[in-house]
């Protein structure tokens, strides 16, 4: 299965148990020191929002640098928290159908281009894709098999 079609199948499967949630759920933090699921979800906006950057430019030059991600940084900075979370669920879910719509318009030529982030080696953009994909798939997880 293809990274594009993997995501496809997110999309279509995961939105209704999301929706299925109730906020005070979402909100529970089962230790101090554990993402809520709004902060797990929350990540996962800010890893479409960054990747949205990378797939996109790197599509447009052979080898690019990007910055690295401060992922406890920017959770707490943006007060996922306390945001509704249907808001979230949505605002998920449009960042992620719009990468779909990126991933199928995106040629097969540019998927050799390399991507270094932060001070990780280069990768191709093929293999950041699948990286993301996962990411995604992982995090999803969390919030399914999270205790509430």
């Amino acid at each position: 299965m293809t990274a594009a079609s993997s995501l496809a199948a997110i999309l279509e499967s995961v939105p209704p148990r999301l929706a299925s949630i109730s906020d005070s759920e979402a909100a529970y933090r089962s230790a101090a020191e554990r993402w809520s699921k709004k902060e797990i979800l929350g990540h996962l906006i800010d890893s479409a929002a960054n990747n949205h950057q990378r797939f996109v430019r790197a599509q447009l030059a052979p080898r690019l640098e990007f910055p690295g991600y401060e992922q406890e940084s920017w959770v707490r900075s943006q007060a996922y928290a306390g945001e509704p979370w249907a808001d979230l669920v949505n605002l998920w879910l449009q960042l992620n159908r719009h990468l779909l719509h990126i991933l199928h318009a995106m040629p097969e030529t540019v998927l050799s281009h390399e991507c270094a982030i932060g001070s990780g080696p280069p990768v191709s953009l093929a293999a950041l894709i699948d990286d993301y994909v996962g990411h995604l798939q992982h995090h999803l997880d969390q919030v399914f098999t999270a205790s509430s």
